[in-house]
């Protein structure tokens, strides 16, 4: 009785697994087929397939699918799935679920030292590669998490703490502003957008080299499932299962900084996506298991953001809203759920 009944337990949990993984899926295909269908211009399905499989040049159809719409579709769709892991191992690390790089202030660190680089780069020298930006962001994001480690030594409320992440977020984008005030020029005419968050403006150079870093970061994070399920046990429980926790610890903020860098230095800041995405994915799968979560994660975050850029492109078109505006009308609203929800069991 007892064996029939653990079968159908774990048939119930691999049909759940399946389902959402399934449904992840199949929206991350609709998302796909929407996005390119749908814009100021509007192409036919039979249109885009044409192309797509024929690849015909000089039509204006072509430049439009190929050179604005499908990198964008995908720089979405894998910003998204690395900002939802940055919030992933964040919450990890602080043992908080509202843990995430905007948070945190890691976000707003990595976009200050991006604007400064910005300022200098294409004021003296007119051009920067993406690798630079990324190290740029990866710089600023681990200036904020050590700021945010300092302040977790000395104050043992969460609450507190991510109170002082705010704070560290404010001051940086202080900065920012200050930065983008003084630095009015028609050679960084996008970076007040880009400060504000956006997919636009997407290069197939920017898909190659993020999909490479986020790719390498992705398998990392995965290879370090069975540590994480371990740490989310206890430390005392991971120690014995052999896991170094102050290299375990570095790890998880180095590999959260570089998911969180590549967003920054492509689209800015996006609010809310890394703390909203993993705590909704482990709810539709009702476990915390890592080796599910992480690619689940992923796929949510994925969906997440290209269905917020659809909104941002095509609610007041031809005006487009900052990809943050969205996900934040969007987001927001499961932050303050997860909040009540956690007050509630507490009772």
């Amino acid at each position: 009785m007892r064996e029939s009944s653990f079968h159908y337990e774990n048939f119930k949990r691999r049909s759940r697994y399946g389902a959402v993984f399934l449904g992840l899926i199949l929206a991350l295909l609709i998302m796909t087929v929407v996005n390119i269908n749908t814009g100021t211009v509007r192409i036919s399905a039979a249109e885009i397939l044409r192309i797509l499989l024929a690849g015909q040049r000089g039509e204006t159809e072509y430049h439009i699918i190929w050179q604005i719409r499908l990198p964008r579709m995908l720089m979405a769709a894998i910003l998204g799935g690395a900002l939802s892991l940055s919030g992933f191992l964040l919450q990890i690390f602080f043992n908080n679920p509202i843990a995430g790089p905007f948070i945190l202030g890691i976000s707003s660190g990595a976009k200050m030292v991006v604007a400064l680089l910005m300022v200098f780069c294409l004021g003296s020298m007119g051009s920067m590669s993406s690798y630079a930006l990324v190290g740029a962001a990866f710089a600023g994001s681990l200036i904020s998490v050590g700021f945010v480690l300092l302040v977790s030594r000395r104050l043992q409320n969460m609450s507190a703490l991510l109170v002082a992440g705010i704070m560290i977020s404010y001051i940086c984008s202080a900065v920012t502003d200050f930065v983008i005030t003084f630095a009015e020029d028609s050679d960084i005419v996008n970076l007040r957008g880009w400060s504000l968050g956006s997919f636009s403006g997407m290069s197939w150079g920017n898909v190659r080299v993020s999909a490479v870093m986020i790719s390498v970061t992705f398998l990392c994070t995965f290879l370090m499932s069975k540590p994480i399920g371990a740490y989310q046990m206890g430390e005392a429980y991971a120690r014995s299962m052999g896991v170094n926790i102050r290299v375990f610890r570095v790890l998880l903020i180095l590999l959260s900084s570089v998911f969180s860098a590549c967003v920054t230095a492509f689209a800015g800041p996006i609010s809310f996506v890394g703390i909203a995405v993993p705590q909704l994915t482990k709810l539709a799968l009702r476990t915390s298991r890592p080796l599910i979560v992480i690619p689940a994660s992923f796929l949510g975050g994925a969906v997440f953001c290209m269905f917020s850029d659809l909104i941002a492109r095509m609610a007041f078109a031809p005006l487009e809203l900052n990809i943050s505006t969205v996900t934040s009308v969007l987001g927001a609203p499961v932050v303050i759920w997860m909040l009540v929800h956690r007050e509630k069991e507490k009772r």
